[in-house]
């Protein structure tokens, strides 16, 4: 018998995007690692869910503040686990800092943690991969918004951009050792709204997309289950944004005309 597959999910402690995907991967008949680094309460309480549904799950923590972290946890899934055929790059961070208080400590931490350790964690399990009969398959995490950048986040959108990059050129490499590895990314937009968001915001964030609504974190773990299951898909990043990535709510907007 075949031994289970085994699925890794880095920043998928707190209740929010990569949770989301963990549990979408559990229903999926895989066995789940998941990370946390400040949230490993939330992880604890994900992991005995998981395991009272019958699904194996192991913990791992630590920070990505040191990219060479992320190595490491993979090699501690796989020693634990015995095999690594989803890695789902998740952790991440975000918050806006006005241009003029950017600093250069504030972009590489930025690049550190979002995109260095994006590219550690996936070439530690792609070359595990490489070496699995049936390959894998690593699925990154970006942002819809590296397209259209907004506001006071000019420190943060290089770290994700360097994501679309890593997911292309470890999609390439990666194949050329064992045609059965795949290296994919989804780049998420508003599905996961503050809960103190003020009800005029929320509803401006709502407008701004082509569906006029905004997505949950299923959504982005339905297309990370896409991701998992074609396997003649590589090196694509999917935009899972409502149109927001192609739609400008602006005045160049125009009504239907008649007559």
């Amino acid at each position: 018998m075949t031994e289970q597959k085994v699925a890794f999910v880095t920043g998928s402690g707190a209740p929010r995007v990569g949770n989301a995907i963990a549990r979408r991967l559990a229903a999926m008949g895989f066995r789940i690692a998941l990370h946390a680094n400040s949230s490993l309460e939330h992880a604890e309480q994900t992991a005995a869910e998981l395991r009272g549904q019958g699904v194996e799950t192991k913990i791992v923590s630590g920070s990505l503040e040191e990219a060479e972290r992320a190595e490491t946890l993979v090699d501690e899934v796989t020693a634990a686990m015995g095999r690594i055929d989803v890695l789902v790059n998740s952790a991440a961070i975000w918050y806006p800092t006005r241009l003029e208080e950017v600093t250069a400590a504030e972009v590489r931490r930025y690049l550190e943690i979002n995109a260095l350790s994006t590219f550690m964690a996936a070439r530690a399990a792609g070359l595990r991969m490489v070496e699995q009969p049936e390959g894998g398959v690593i699925v990154n995490i970006g942002d819809w918004a590296v397209a259209r950048p907004y506001l006071d986040h000019a420190a943060y959108f290089p770290s994700k951009g360097a994501v679309e990059a890593i997911t292309r050129s470890l999609a390439v490499e990666l194949a050329e050792r064992n045609r059965s590895v795949r290296v994919n990314c989804v780049r998420p937009g508003p599905v996961l709204l503050a809960e103190d968001m003020p009800e005029e915001k929320r509803q401006a964030v709502e407008q701004s997309t082509l569906l006029k609504r905004v997505g949950t974190p299923e959504h982005i773990a339905h297309a990370v289950q896409f991701l998992v299951e074609n396997d003649f898909v590589t090196g694509v990043s999917l935009p899972v944004d409502g149109g927001r990535t192609i739609y400008a709510n602006d005045a160049l907007q125009t009504t239907h005309r008649t007559g």
